[in-house]
């Protein structure tokens, strides 16, 4: 051990010495140095296509880029004001988005409608829930990002299928296309439509052989000339095959991306091709939808699109001439923020309602005499559930206050959409473990069930998660992010020789001071296990919690991981594109830093806001600081242990964890402290769980829960009593009233507790589970534009047909 921390200390010196001594001679430094680092970075630098350039320009960076950088300026991470709803916003909440929620019987959507009830679409239209992002200059509501991502926790605590249905217009879609894209004409026109559901939108991107892979798509517009209304016309001539288009099967309006190819030159010898959106009306000839997918049996509107020899004209494209060719462009800045806005709020909402459902659910449920709770076995994953879900939920606030304060995180948006949705799976998984049979009977009785179900849906869509993982986080976050990376590919691609050594070395230069200076601070930071480092805040920072000694521990990981990160960059170079799971680990060291540094401004954040639930609430940022810590120290052995180079990993485990790792993750005594924030009501369970909807189920429980806690006092007297003697064992109550043991309203406190016990833990049984004919063949809701293919219409899917036959 002390060769290799005597090592770790003469590398970076050594490193540091000889980099002072070449920065101080240009000339010798660019002819002996720069210039074959140039020739090798050339050779090395793996190729980027131009829609992987479109994906690496969309949005901006932020904190992320603190991160990489190993020396975060702590007051950017305070920057952004904390989300506050407006009177307005508040006022929809309460009002419309909680009337949509008692229209939401899950369980008619899920079994017997296969769709929303026509109450519930009314609302949707009335209250104009598809225009949650279009200003009201154009008869929408124009809410911020935090409002919108409300509107869709909210609903998704209560609906899966309805939280899908109002959060798509407004996420990816033709609404926000248009308000960033679209010309004045267009808006004008399509924008108070989408607002008032005159027309329902969906965007056809996803094709049976372009998945994750989106830009590979072979749907095919041919520029030409048609008949329209008798005139002829300049316009698109297409093929197309999408699938998996939520929305399309009720769709008028159709956001419809495709290659454009102009083979004849009538748009000019420089006119661009290349992806291309354009705005579809359902009912143009040739466009087939009407058919639908059956997601998992969770039955949002999700069917494929198809359209042969269909005609458009060019003024259809979004933003007309100017936006050919510019369709992945605007997918991906799009995409940019709207993936961390809907996915994320759906996962947190699931979040809670597991914390409220479960944790409610442990304390009533008794076995072997006691509340299930109470078993340590059962305390592991309520503390699980509640410490991620104040993770998903910092993570969230954090993205979205960044997003209303102008910001458009590309790659947190990535992280959060993977975190996020994966740590909703571990969340309803293990709520799933504590409730037993409770929550794998379906019926109206159980709010879970649906959810866990409806899991693999939001791991799926807006980038699967195993692609988001092993390529997006890192691969589009090295190169955005780091401090040198970018300035040193634009420096490369140069054409003038002498500029570009020039640029190149003046990068290079800042590149290895800041690798030298990383490799000194990580170094002396590992030695004093973080305490040493100093992080200028601005405010004040309670010692108590370990609140200030996490600020610190976070500089020193940030300081390590932007380390490994260089040195695996220029160890490995372009082929770590190729090494997925190398790749994987860095952008888990990033993802969780950020989640890490979200917690902490999610608590203070919460201190300024409600200082007694704050306090309350310490035992979560605790658990949830020493869970992300752990797994951060995880993510960094993982990473060494299968480097291809032995030396390299020796060097950067001795660099960054000289005097060993301090984190053990949680402990027993925090998982006991956590858990029992569950099994009681609450101000931090209350604001844990914040911002989900309390209907009859959860309701119901709740009042289960209060009855149970009130009656404690009363069964401990009982148990008391049965075994000094004085009353038989397992007496009941009423056994006890003439005995002074208790009094009535002692009895009547567990009497009432036992029954709403026996309520709360009873499921769900039926007759008869197949959904009535008359239910199922209903008429359809009130939703606008005639089916565009009388095949579609007149040839039932499976499921239908099925029906019918029963």
């Amino acid at each position: 051990m002390s060769s290799l921390i005597l090592f770790s200390i003469l590398f970076p010196a050594a490193l540091a010495a000889a980099g002072a001594v070449l920065v101080g001679i240009a000339p010798i430094r660019r002819r002996l140095v720069s210039r074959p680092l140039l020739q090798r970075f050339r050779r090395v630098m793996p190729p980027m296509s131009a829609t992987e350039r479109a994906a690496l320009e969309a949005g901006n960076t932020w904190w992320d880029a603190e991160l990489f950088s190993g020396h975060p300026h702590w007051p950017r991470l305070l920057e952004p004001p904390a989300g506050h709803l407006s009177v307005a916003e508040q006022a929809f909440l309460d009002g419309p988005v909680e009337e949509l929620c008692e229209a939401l019987d899950d369980w008619r959507i899920t079994h017997d409608l296969l769709d929303l009830p026509e109450a519930a679409w009314s609302l949707i239209r009335r209250h104009r829930f598809f225009g949650l992002i279009i200003p009201e200059a154009y008869g929408g509501h124009g809410f911020s990002h935090r409002a919108h991502a409300d509107v869709v926790m909210k609903l998704a605590s209560r609906s899966v299928t309805g939280a899908v249905t109002v959060m798509v217009p407004s996420s990816l879609g033709p609404a926000e296309l248009l308000l960033r894209y679209g010309t004045e004409r267009q808006r004008t026109y399509y924008l108070p439509r989408l607002a008032n559901a005159d027309d329902i939108p969906c965007l056809a991107l996803t094709g049976p052989t372009s998945g994750s892979d989106a830009a590979s798509m072979p749907d095919l517009g041919i520029v030409c000339r048609g008949e329209i209304d008798g005139r002829s016309t300049l316009g698109v001539r297409l093929d197309i095959e999408k699938r998996y288009i939520t929305l399309a099967p009720i769709a008028t309006l159709i956001g419809l991306a495709f290659r454009l190819e102009d083979p004849d030159g009538l748009l000019g010898a420089d006119a661009a091709t290349g992806i291309t959106l354009a705005l579809v009306p359902a009912d143009t000839p040739g466009i087939c939808r009407g058919r639908r997918h059956f997601p998992l049996g969770i039955p949002f509107q999700n069917g494929p699109i198809s359209g042969r020899d269909v005609f458009i004209p060019l003024d259809w494209v979004i933003g007309g001439r100017g936006g050919i060719g510019q369709g992945w462009r605007m997918l991906m800045e799009t995409l940019a923020g709207g993936r961390g806005i809907s996915l994320p709020a759906l996962a947190t909402g699931a979040g809670k309602l597991a914390c409220r459902f479960a944790g409610g659910y442990a304390r009533v449920r008794r076995q072997f005499g006691r509340p299930i709770g109470q078993f340590e076995g059962v305390e592991e994953p309520l503390a699980r559930i509640a410490g991620r879900t104040y993770q998903m939920d910092a993570a969230r606030c954090l993205f979205l206050a960044a997003l209303d304060a102008g910001e458009r995180p590309a790659v947190l948006s990535a992280i959060l959409k993977y975190h996020l949705t994966e740590t909703h799976r571990q969340v309803v998984d293990d709520a799933m473990d504590i409730l037993g049979g409770r929550g794998i009977c379906l019926g109206p009785a159980n709010p879970i069930g649906r959810v866990h179900q409806a899991v693999p849906l939001a791991i799926t869509v807006e980038g699967a998660n195993i692609l988001t993982r092993n390529l997006i986080i890192f691969g589009q976050g090295a190169v955005r992010c780091h401090p040198s990376l970018l300035e040193e590919m634009a420096a490369a691609k140069e054409p003038d020789p002498t500029t570009a050594l020039r640029r190149f070395d003046a990068a290079a230069v800042r590149h290895a001071a800041r690798l030298a200076a990383n490799a000194l601070r990580t170094l002396w930071l590992g030695l004093t296990r973080g305490r040493s480092a100093r992080v200028a805040l601005g405010i004040h920072v309670p010692a108590d919690a370990g609140i200030r000694l996490a600020y610190r521990r976070l500089a020193w990981l940030a300081s390590a991981f932007a380390l490994s990160a260089d040195l695996v960059l220029m160890t490995l170079a372009g082929s770590v594109k190729r090494r997925e799971r190398l790749s994987a680990r860095l952008g888990d060291l990033l993802s969780l830093l950020f989640l890490a540094s979200a917690v902490l401004r999610h608590h203070h954040d919460h201190r300024r806001a409600d200082p007694a639930a704050a306090a309350a609430s310490l035992p979560l940022v605790r658990w949830a600081l020493a869970d992300l810590m752990q797994r951060i120290d995880h993510s960094f052995r993982a990473l060494w242990r299968n480097l291809p180079n032995p030396w390299l990993a020796v060097l950067l485990r001795g660099l960054s964890f000289p005097a060993g790792s301090p984190f053990r993750g949680p402990n027993d005594r925090l998982d006991h402290e956590v858990a029992g924030l569950l099994l009681a009501p609450g101000a931090a369970r209350d604001a844990l769980t914040q911002g989900i909807y309390l209907g009859a189920s959860v309701g119901r429980l709740d009042t289960a829960l209060a009855a149970a806690v009130a009656a404690e006092p009363a069964e401990r007297k009982l148990r008391a009593a049965s075994a000094d003697g004085r009353l038989q064992r397992h007496a009941e109550p009423r056994h006890a009233l003439g005995t002074g043991v208790l009094t009535a309203e002692e009895a009547g406190a567990i009497a009432r507790a036992d029954i709403l016990r026996d309520e709360v833990i009873q499921v769900d049984a039926f007759a008869d589970l197949a959904p009535s004919l008359a239910t199922a063949r209903r008429a359809p809701a009130p939703k606008p534009g005639p089916e565009s293919s009388e095949a579609a219409a007149a040839t039932p899917s499976r499921s239908e047909a099925e029906r019918a036959a029963a």
